[in-house]
């Protein structure tokens, strides 16, 4: 529980997968360039070959061992193999492009995000911080209605690094005006929102139905945040 005591004054939050449903989101995308490049595979099955393809990419992106692009084309080339599915690179290419174009078109947030956001902004003073890519965060936060509620909007490319790297937090604090102990992250990750967030002295949220370590403050819906802040 995170009371007055404390004297938290900022919250920081994570976007993807935090307040923007971005499993979602992105199958929606999907389902548009499947039908308009007539690629022909069941969603839900190019789905689960892919979910997991992407978290491995993206990992290796934040650890900085491949470069954006690499992750964007990758991605969806390894997805195909796997699937045994012939299609030509400068396909996969076309379709890279264009997800990266259709994805701020759908915008669902997870239940409770925008009475939650409300709620918290009467409290704290509000911050976005995230390792997805900037040309497309700020689209997400305004198509979806809830970027009036963040101050500051810092991601990991504005930085050079990405989360958990502690430069990220501690450039955030910076631009914030807000110290370490006053503040507390809110993310769907535990090792880069949590453990990042508290290896750069902060507080932190892990977001997640799945229970991590008991001395984590966690909550498996938005709405519980009410309840701890």
């Amino acid at each position: 529980m995170y009371n007055e005591e404390k004297g938290i004054q900022h919250l920081f939050f994570d976007l993807d997968h935090t307040l923007w449903d971005f499993d979602r989101n992105s199958k929606l995308t999907f389902e548009q360039i499947f039908k308009e490049k007539k690629i022909i595979i069941a969603i839900d099955e190019f789905l689960e070959a892919y979910v997991p393809v992407n978290l491995k990419y993206w990992r290796l992106y934040r650890e900085d061992r491949i470069e954006k692009s690499e992750l964007r084309y990758r991605r969806l080339k390894e997805t195909f193999d796997c699937l045994n599915y012939t299609i030509s690179d400068g396909l996969i290419s076309e379709i890279s492009e264009d997800y990266i174009c259709y994805l701020p078109n759908y915008n669902y947030l997870f239940e409770g995000a925008i009475e939650v956001l409300q709620y918290l902004e009467k409290k704290y003073h509000l911050h976005i911080i995230t390792n997805g890519f900037k040309e497309i965060q700020n689209l997400k936060l305004k198509k979806s209605g809830i970027h009036q509620f963040f101050k500051q909007i810092i991601t990991s490319e504005c930085v050079g690094v990405k989360k958990p790297n502690p430069k990220v937090f501690e450039f955030a604090l910076h631009k914030a005006g807000a110290e370490a102990q006053q503040s507390v992250m809110i993310g769907d990750s535990y090792e880069a929102d949590v453990l990042g967030a508290i290896n750069a002295g902060m507080w932190a949220i892990h977001f997640s139905k799945e229970k991590k370590a008991k001395e984590i403050q966690q909550v498996a819906t938005l709405t519980e945040l009410k309840k701890c802040l």
